[in-house]
């Protein structure tokens, strides 16, 4: 009995208690994830093409996007739905370069594309508000002009909406570009740029796959959704109040509407890879100041902690994004103290370890499902099994994000809702700036004090002659 008691007290369970929030919240998630996926991967059944495919209407926002703007309306233009059923928007929120004569020479090169050019002055929000107010098609789409989409993209998400009465909005898979990754220079560059591929595959094919089925799903990406006309304009339209609009839009859905959201899984719009980790950084921190303000417009009424956890997957959200976040984070800086305060240290690496072995295994499970739903697009399921080593190393990935997710919650508290948020490399300036000021402070604190103290010594002396 004494021995089984000085077990339970050891320090083993004392570690083994750090890891239970990550093994509760992320490690028995991802096997169910993984089963329940694999069950709907296993069974999915080509959809039936409609007698007759309806008109769509294609909003492109359009800001400074003259690089991009051409081969983003080209993919348009190999798309396999009938190019006079599709009636492009391209909404343009004061571009200050060429993007106007892209679009005009577009014209020329394209002629078979139908194309409006409409200029807003007020935001991003209030232009894509002004292109649902001239759209004319049954379903409304969406996409980036900074990307590209699949030949078979448009048809598959119309010939979901067509077989599925009940789909009211959806969003598409993004990826990021395979070819660009391919003739990325720099072998640090280019494993960067694999590691984002391999996360927006889960991200999408896995993660709101699977919150899909749970009825979770919490935005409609910006860069390619989807909606039937007649329930986008049902809502408040595009809110100006924040800098997650295709997220405040999906909650309308939601809350007011009171309908689901869903992916179309095989409908895929290709991105451009990301240029560097300030971007990532800055990506990444917006994305979550946008998550907190639009919990914060859409608060829930009732709110209850136990019950909710269970019932409300926003509670389940902002717990694990927002309030575990912080036990994690002491965690990781505890590592570094604890070997010095009597911890052993095959415990800490133990705890380590098993936490890694945890986000390898469910990152190798979440692999496994990625394979399945890219059966039919062999180009990117050569391409994503060839890269099965990744799986070691996304963990790593995930726990760089991770800070930056947490940098993008301290900077949500201070800050206003904007675009413009501060790279890394300027937060790290501003780092330096308070560092020197408050060095600064202390040395002219320390040079003053040893006047002082010189002086009372003269003082001293000249009372002791």
């Amino acid at each position: 009995m004494l021995e089984i008691i000085k077990f339970l007290s050891s320090q083993f369970i004392f570690w083994l208690a750090w890891i239970f929030i990550p093994l509760v919240m992320e490690g028995v998630p991802s096997v169910i994830s993984f089963f329940l996926l694999l069950k709907k991967g296993v069974r999915q059944k080509k959809e039936k093409n409609p007698i007759l495919l309806p008109e769509i209407s294609l909003i492109i926002p359009v800001y400074n996007s003259s690089d991009t703007l051409e081969a983003c309306l080209e993919s348009v233009y190999h798309s396999n739905y009938p190019l006079d059923l599709i009636d492009i928007l391209l909404v343009n929120n004061k571009s200050t370069d060429d993007s106007f004569l892209v679009y005009q020479m577009a014209q020329a090169k394209f002629p078979k594309l139908s194309m409006q050019w409409l200029n807003a002055k007020q935001g991003k929000s209030k232009a894509l508000n002004m292109a649902l107010y001239n759209s004319e098609g049954k379903y409304i789409i969406h996409i980036d002009s900074d990307g590209k989409l699949h030949p078979d993209a448009l048809k598959n998400i119309v010939v979901r909406f067509e077989n599925n009465l009940n789909i009211h909005c959806m969003t598409g898979s993004i990826l990021t570009d395979p070819d660009l990754i391919n003739q990325t220079k720099g072998p640090l560059k280019r494993l960067f740029r694999k590691l984002e591929f391999m996360e927006y595959c889960q991200a999408f094919l896995v993660g709101r796959n699977f919150e899909a089925e749970l009825n979770s799903i919490f935005t409609l990406s910006g860069a390619f959704s989807a909606f039937r006309k007649s329930t986008i304009l049902k809502t408040q339209l595009y809110n100006t109040d924040t800098v997650s609009e295709d997220t405040h839009v999906t909650f309308q859905v939601r809350k007011l509407l009171k309908q689901k959201v869903y992916i179309c899984e095989n409908a895929f719009f290709l991105v451009d890879p990301i240029e560097d980790f300030n971007k990532l950084y800055v990506q990444r921190q917006r994305w979550q100041r946008g998550e907190l303000e639009v919990a914060h417009m859409f608060h829930m009424e009732k709110f209850s902690l136990l019950p909710g956890f269970f019932s409300n997957f926003m509670v389940r959200l902002l717990l694990f994004d927002h309030t575990f976040v912080f036990p994690r984070m002491i965690w990781y800086f505890a590592l570094i103290f604890l070997a010095f305060w009597g911890s052993q240290v095959q415990h800490i690496v133990t705890s380590v370890l098993i936490l890694y072995c945890m986000y390898v295994l469910t990152t190798f499970l979440f692999y496994l499902n990625v394979n399945i739903y890219f059966s039919n697009f062999p180009e990117y399921k050569s391409f994503y099994r060839s890269k099965f080593y990744l799986i070691f190393l996304l963990p790593l990935y995930n726990f760089i994000v991770f800070w930056i997710r947490v940098a993008g919650i301290i900077n949500s508290i201070k800050g206003h809702n904007s675009w413009r948020t501060s790279n890394i490399t300027e937060e790290f300036s501003k780092f330096r700036k308070v560092v020197r000021s408050d060095l600064f402070v202390f040395s002219c604190f320390f040079i003053h004090k040893q006047k002082r103290v010189r002086t009372m010594r003269k003082g001293e002396m000249k009372i002791g002659i």
